[in-house]
């Protein structure tokens, strides 16, 4: 698993459900205290992009969903389907 990748995963775990991110805090993270995070950016592009072809991810911007990645985005976690008790299929 890539840097970004992780770095992209883990900051999600840290927020609530339906919260965002933006990929230069994943950027901030892989770059360290000291780092340049913009050089980064490339990496966290492209794992978001894996990411989101995985359907682990959706992206937005100012809260409309994004099918793929272009310009300006927030990464949130993809919402969990709800268990269907019965087991019937919907």
């Amino acid at each position: 698993m890539s840097a970004a990748r992780r770095a992209v995963l883990e900051l999600l775990e840290r927020r609530e459900a339906g919260q965002t991110l933006c990929p230069s805090e994943a950027a901030r993270l892989v770059a360290g205290e000291n780092g340049d995070w913009r050089a980064q950016m490339d990496t966290v592009h492209a794992a978001v992009d894996e990411l989101l072809a995985e359907k682990l991810i959706i992206i937005s911007w100012k809260g409309v969903r994004k099918e793929r990645r272009s310009g300006a985005y927030r990464i949130a976690r993809r919402p969990l389907l709800p268990r269907n008790p019965s087991g019937e299929k919907p």
